[in-house]
């Protein structure tokens, strides 16, 4: 939800999609006669200036998919609504729920040293597994930083042209987590919140250490494999996208010139299990309605994954929660993010029996994502809670 979080446009509402899903027009897509408000609520995104978006709606009326906009600029057929897209910081609930399960399992302690699974990296030892997997680490965010007063710290490679010439380098996990912690923490453990995928990269690792199996093989073992999610992938740092998908842009500014890029094809090991994940609308409807159904984690792990603090900007472990009228039972759980050129949004009804799913790609417009982007969001959650577009 952000390929650079601390960007991140809308803070208090859905994790934004950051300034790399900047997006093209496309032709307007034909209503679906059985959910003409959901078809309108989609097309809406594409009329802002993104060059598709699928979406994929299970609610008390049944299963509802559409899309529209274009899957690669210059065509006219739709992105597919089967498609598979990189789904950017989704990414941490599933990790966040992997280490959960280890809680679980007795393995580790929520609450317990972090450096004490990984001894290698010398972390302050006030750091909690709980404040990686809540941002509350204080732990520079190895994409890069946002000061409050509107100063950009970089990081690695992550935006612009600096990141389109170096969007095919491969990283190893080590790397980015030692780059982060040469530069000097945002605040003392427990102390602030601050967005860092560099918490995730540790926490995938703190998986691999106590299992002894990489990231990938846990997440093949204790959820995709069990949950039947065929079409999600863990690609390390193979650039590619297998399977039917819909074309990705990077529109940005250099020298003075505005750019588009086709970026479909990433290596994504930048963002090693904080946003590296490819999936379908369908296989994040599956985990997401088993996660909040109870499914996956015992009910006082779900209820920790679900639980906020004051100063958390509404983030749980791994999850975000927003208040919303009855319609929704007065809250949704979700968790959004994006890569350079794809965005993915993931919510549910706390019980797992209502969800929403969906992807946007970037294209070759300016899209105000500060404005326009919260609108058309509120306008597609305002239906699937039951209202009417406005």
């Amino acid at each position: 939800m952000t390929h650079n979080k601390p960007q991140s446009l809308r803070r208090a509402g859905a994790t934004a999609l950051t300034v790399a899903l900047l997006a093209g027009a496309a032709p307007e897509a034909a209503a679906r006669p059985d959910r003409p408000e959901l078809q309108q609520a989609v097309q809406a995104f594409v009329d802002i200036g993104f060059a598709g978006m699928q979406a994929r709606v299970h609610d008390q009326r049944g299963e509802w998919t559409g899309s529209a906009g274009v899957r690669e600029l210059g065509e006219t057929a739709r992105p597919p609504t089967d498609g598979r897209f990189r789904i950017g910081s989704n990414t941490k609930t599933f990790v966040a729920t992997m280490v959960l399960q280890l809680v679980a399992e007795g393995r580790i302690g929520l609450d317990s040293p972090a450096a004490g699974h990984l001894p290698r990296f010398a972390l302050d030892p006030r750091i909690t597994v709980r404040m990686l997997l809540a941002h509350t680490s204080g732990i520079f965010n190895h994409t890069g930083e946002v000061d409050p007063d509107g100063t950009v710290v970089p990081g690695l490679p992550s935006t612009g042209q600096d990141w389109v010439d170096n969007r095919f380098r491969g990283y190893q996990p080590d790397e980015l987590v030692r780059f982060a912690l040469a530069r000097p923490a945002r605040f003392a453990p427990g102390t602030g919140w601050s967005y860092s995928n560099t918490n995730y990269a540790l926490a995938a690792l703190l998986i691999e250490q106590v299992t002894g199996r990489s990231y990938a093989e846990e997440l093949q073992r204790r959820i995709l494999r069990p949950l039947g999610l065929d079409s999600t992938v863990a690609p390390g740092k193979w650039p590619g996208i297998p399977g039917p998908h819909a074309h990705g842009y990077y529109r940005y500014q250099h020298a003075g010139q505005t750019h588009t890029v086709d970026v479909t094809r990433q290596n994504p090991s930048l963002l090693f299990a904080s946003g590296d994940l490819i999936s379908t609308t369908q296989d994040l409807h599956t985990f997401f309605a088993a996660l909040m159904g109870g499914r996956l984690l015992p009910a006082p792990l779900l209820a920790e994954m679900r639980r906020t603090s004051p100063h958390s900007n509404g983030f749980g472990l791994g999850v975000r929660v927003q208040e919303l009228g009855p319609d929704c039972g007065g809250t949704l759980f979700f968790h959004n993010g994006s890569t350079i050129g794809y965005g993915a949004l993931m919510y549910s009804t706390p019980d797992g029996s209502r969800t929403l799913t969906a992807s946007v790609t970037g294209g070759d417009a300016e899209v105000d994502l500060a404005n326009a982007f919260p609108k058309a969001l509120d306008r597609l959650l305002k239906v699937f809670c039951g209202g009417q577009a406005g």
